[in-house]
């Protein structure tokens, strides 16, 4: 590699371009720049990418970026406290908390840790203003985080404010044994009132941004074998109330098995083709000026969590009620869609 300046340029902030002129320095562009500059962390180097700190001619591209002979790559690593998440006073509604542990009840379009498009606003951001000390087993960009949420899934989410306790409740998650319920609303309708959905999950062919079910595992790919069981509470004409547990935690579980069994989460832009529900998709030949948008985000909920605590030695199970915006769709369900049965 080729450098037009020299590197201890980069530590001071300011800009440095290199070009790639032989074949065996192809590779991943973050792999690449951490061998040429060993002084910086690939994690920081990922982050200046996603950040457009970084660009391979011209132009932003991703970490994963395989880069070729004869790219030019332009960088500019800002202090590393720059990509640190900064405390910012957001309300957050705790459903427990004791010295060790909380369980915060994540309202929906809220991302749980910075990373690209979104380093403000967001779980994280909102824990460091609210405790003093979090769990750092995950490194510094996700203080305290022992799992996630999707940014539009709502509900219980477990975090850590001590080291050990950390790596204790992690160990629980890893051997299956952290109980966890959501509550989902799916578009078509369940034909069974239980069932066990046993399908692997890995990244989708085309879209690396989606999951996709397999026939088999295939640990090269990263294709695992998933478990969901669900129980169906209520059902309506056209969509379903269930509960969901499911049994592994594989990415996006619970939304691409439910898709794979023909009922997508509700309003799951990404797997059921509809992004909001309006009550006028409910309601034939409704006045428009009574039709409003009753659901902008996927239905899913995370609605209860037991785990045993670390230090008090005893099972903790705490619950995040129902959100106004899916109780208010059950309530239009009930309403508009209700199952007719045949007179008798």
């Amino acid at each position: 590699m080729k450098l037009t300046c020299n590197p201890e340029q980069l530590a001071a902030g300011q800009p440095v371009e290199l070009t790639v002129h032989r074949p065996t320095e192809i590779g991943r562009l973050d792999q690449y720049l951490a061998r040429a500059f060993p002084g910086h962390s690939r994690s920081l180097i990922q982050k200046a990418i996603e950040a457009g700190t970084i660009t391979v001619n011209d132009r932003s591209v991703r970490p994963s970026y395989k880069v070729r002979v004869g790219d030019r790559i332009r960088l500019c690593l800002p202090d590393r406290s720059a990509f640190l998440p900064q405390a910012e006073d957001i309300p957050l509604d705790i459903l427990y908390e004791d010295d060790q542990v909380a369980v915060i009840n994540k309202p929906p379009n809220m991302v749980v840790h910075p990373a690209k498009g979104n380093w403000r606003g967001t779980l994280v951001n909102a824990l460091q203003f609210r405790f003093g000390h979090l769990s750092q087993v995950n490194g510094v960009y996700r203080p305290g985080i022992v799992h996630r949420l999707d940014r539009d899934t709502s509900g219980a989410i477990l975090v850590a404010k001590d080291d050990l306790v950390h790596r204790e409740l992690s160990l629980q998650f890893e051997r299956r044994q952290v109980f966890k319920e959501y509550l989902a609303i799916t578009q078509g309708v369940l034909d069974r009132d239980q069932d066990y959905i046993e399908r692997p999950i890995g990244h989708h062919q085309h879209d690396r941004t989606k999951m996709a079910v397999y026939q088999e595992v295939d640990e090269e790919e990263a294709i695992r074998d998933a478990v969901t069981f669900y129980e169906v509470i209520e059902r309506f004409s056209g969509f379903t109330f269930c509960r969901v547990h499911p049994k592994t935690g594989r990415t996006h579980q619970i939304r691409v098995h439910l898709a794979h069994v023909g009922c997508p989460v509700l309003a799951d832009k990404d797997y059921s083709g509809r992004a909001r529900l309006r009550l006028a998709d409910l309601v034939a030949d409704l006045d428009p000026a009574a039709d409003r948008v009753l659901l902008s985000r996927q239905a899913l909920h995370a609605h209860r969590i037991r785990f045993f605590h670390p230090r008090k030695r005893e099972w903790v199970a705490v619950e995040a009620p129902l959100p106004a915006d899916l109780s208010e769709t059950l309530t239009a369900l009930r309403r508009h869609r209700p199952i007719r049965r045949p007179v008798t």
